[in-house]
């Protein structure tokens, strides 16, 4: 039985011999680098803050495909809304000091991007609700083309920055430690996850609606006959999903230059981080989305940069070859009553 949040036992062996064989084969293409053990520890921490975004994006996933069972690859283009709309907020000439103005930029990309998925899902997906999963995944790539369409007219191709939280200036703090460096911003997307994840862990097990998403999750027919609506449960779903992928862009939006198209490469690695978590477990997926950055910086920064985005889809076909269900996952399905 389906599960948004799960306890399930770890596949440690699986997930013991991937971290191991990445180290192994890392170690030794960075020693032909002549790389310290400071450049192994500053690409891991790099990869770590890049898997927290994934982490956030593969929550949506999750809680999408668990409520529906279709695979949302609009996911992306919400974390490129969130960036975009935040930074145009905070380009205005508001009557507000700079941090109050910071934080109404926030408030306005979650919010309208959550708008926007809510749309998103009453204009496109409910009204085809009765039709195959396939019908309705094809449904979302339309609508992330239209998004990005829309994107490319309204912010042009050029990339955008977004001040650092920290500073609010585009020069971000900067810590040191035994030739180490983090930035501040890093600080605050780590933060973000360990909030998100615990404020969705007590909005689904604690809060009546969060209960009736779960519910709806397990089995949607039951549900149904205990008196909660599928139809809300789905449009709250991608509600979560929107505010999930805004919240990912907005705190990733300092540490990269935000652009139309950013949501791409970004929603193809959530979707592999959702992958390897098994696309049924809230933890899994956080796991899963941590793991990827992890092995996938440390991969492309003792071979080439420029096989960043080859690692990633490497990685996932051999999980689709070797454990489809994800490391993390039992191989469980939603179901697709409707």
């Amino acid at each position: 039985m389906l599960r948004i949040f799960q306890r399930r036992p770890v596949r440690i062996i699986g997930i013991a011999l991937l971290v191991a064989g990445s180290i192994l084969a890392s170690l030794a293409l960075g020693s032909l680098k002549h790389f310290s053990p400071q450049n192994y520890i500053q690409l891991i921490l790099d990869g770590l803050r890049a898997g927290s975004i994934y982490a956030l994006m593969a929550m949506g996933f999750v809680v999408v495909y668990s409520v529906t069972g279709i695979i949302n690859f609009a996911q992306g283009e919400f974390v490129m809304l969130g960036a975009m709309i935040c930074l145009s907020v905070d380009a205005m000439s508001l009557p507000l000091p700079p941090a109050l103005k910071m934080i109404a930029a926030i408030a306005a990309g979650v919010l309208l991007t959550t708008a926007i998925g809510i749309l998103m899902e009453r204009l496109t997906i409910h009204p085809a609700r009765r039709s195959s999963a396939v019908t309705l995944i094809i449904i979302t790539i339309g609508v992330t083309i239209t998004l990005r369409a829309a994107a490319l007219l309204i912010w042009g191709a050029d990339p955008h920055v977004l001040p650092a939280f920290t500073t609010l200036a585009l020069e971000d703090r900067i810590f040191r430690y035994g030739g180490v460096t983090i930035q501040a911003q890093s600080l605050w997307i780590w933060a973000t996850l360990v909030l998100i994840v615990a404020g969705l862990y007590v909005f689904l097990q604690r809060s009546l609606i969060g209960k009736a998403l779960r519910a709806c999750a397990v089995n949607r027919r039951a549900a149904q006959l205990m008196g909660i609506n599928p139809s809300r449960m789905s449009m709250l779903a991608f509600a979560l999903a929107a505010m999930l992928g805004a919240v990912g862009g907005i705190v990733l939006g300092p540490v990269t230059r935000p652009i139309y198209d950013m949501g791409v490469m970004l929603g193809l690695r959530g979707f592999v981080a959702a992958i390897i978590g098994g696309l049924v477990s809230v933890p899994g997926v956080v796991a899963g989305g941590l793991l990827l950055g992890g092995v996938e910086n440390l991969a492309a920064g003792v071979t080439d940069p420029a096989f960043k985005s080859v690692i990633s889809f490497v990685i996932l076909i051999v999980i689709l070859l070797w454990r489809p269900q994800g490391i993390l996952g039992g191989g469980e399905k939603a179901e697709e009553e409707v």
